[in-house]
């Protein structure tokens, strides 16, 4: 024993290797046990942590066989009705959804398939790889779901969650003021603060999918994926596409411009001083660092590990407000903190 937990070595390994039944026998081998082996002295491995590699690697195998069921072509691959028949049929056995009427299960299903395509098939393909869709997280989290004593916290952060579907769902149903079930243009404009900027959102109607110019609960969830993953690449290829307006694969000056131009006028309207377009500029070009200094591709917003904050100083302006004031804001939430230590 090491404190709580309990060790092996690769010999009493063996012996139970050679004990175990032979459905067991897989995993047994010097291969398992030096993947397992890590910091300690006399070269053992934690029994529990062996435990939990097999359990994953036995789940894994049964939800490939589960998700293959799925693939009706046999190609190893999921269309996105193949992998809506997966989750209808999945709804059942997770206690955390039991509370979902049957008329939202349509609903929830659309929610959740979303997820996987927006993040798997960045080329819009139309079908994920079952091998994407096990090497992902999101199968972990719609499994959670299993839990019933999942807390309440982790229902929050989980998108696949009966209170997040609903969420994202309500804030859909909010928006459309017309209750036509499709959003235009304006409707959108009020999306989180309301304070995106209409050059942004003129890009959004004229990339994105949408019908006699109102956008469909697909495409708002396409949307709010990529607004509230700034961080991910796939995310940030969503709204690079929508920066850039002369479709030539960067950004340069006059695109940084035509959108932070809006910024000022938003500014003007709301009584703040204009912020000068060369400052900004700058601070984008040095946060970036592109290979070529006179463009940002989606490569280097990606690997500048910036991307988030360079989108939202460009499309909305209490993101742009937030970054401006960012140290003033730090040392507020210091003084708050440091009042509460008082107290």
């Amino acid at each position: 024993m090491i404190g709580e937990e309990a060790m092996i070595n690769y010999e009493n390994f063996l012996k139970v290797g050679e004990k175990s039944g032979a459905k067991c026998k897989q995993f047994f081998t010097a291969k398992v046990f030096a993947k397992l082996l890590h910091t300690d002295s006399y070269g053992r491995i934690s029994i529990m942590q062996f435990f939990n590699y097999v359990m994953r690697k036995v789940w894994l195998h049964q939800t490939r066989i589960g998700l293959s069921l799925y693939d009706v072509a046999g190609q190893g691959y999921l269309r996105e009705s193949d992998l809506e028949n997966y989750i209808l049929e999945l709804i059942p056995t997770l206690p955390q959804l039991d509370g979902l009427e049957k008329s939202f299960y349509s609903f929830y299903v659309c929610t959740a398939v979303r997820k996987f395509f927006f993040f798997l098939d960045p080329l819009r393909t139309g079908k994920i790889k079952i091998q994407d869709i096990l090497a992902c997280s999101f199968l972990d989290d719609l499994l959670e779901l299993r839990d019933e004593e999942l807390s309440k916290e982790s229902q929050e952060t989980n998108w696949f969650s009966a209170p997040s579907a609903l969420r994202v769902y309500g804030q859909y149903l909010n928006l459309d003021k017309d209750h036509n079930g499709m959003l235009s243009k304006e409707e959108l404009s009020r999306y989180g603060t309301a304070t995106m900027t209409n050059v942004f959102l003129d890009r959004v109607f004229q990339e994105c999918l949408t019908y006699d110019g109102e956008m469909d609960y697909k495409t708002y969830l396409d949307f709010v994926l990529a607004l509230e993953n700034r961080k991910e690449p796939a995310a940030l290829q969503y709204i690079f596409k929508l920066l850039d307006i002369e479709n030539k694969g960067y950004l340069n000056v006059f695109s940084l411009n035509y959108f932070f131009r809006a910024i000022q006028e938003l500014m003007k309207i709301h009584g703040q001083d204009p912020v000068s377009f060369q400052d900004v500029k700058d601070e984008i070009f040095d946060m970036v660092k592109p290979k070529d200094p006179l463009k940002i591709s989606l490569q280097d917003l990606i690997n500048s590990n910036q991307g988030d904050t360079v989108t939202t100083i460009l499309i909305d302006l209490n993101g742009f407000w937030t970054y401006e004031n960012r140290e003033a804001l730090v040392a507020n939430d210091s003084e708050n903190s440091a009042d509460l230590d008082d107290t």
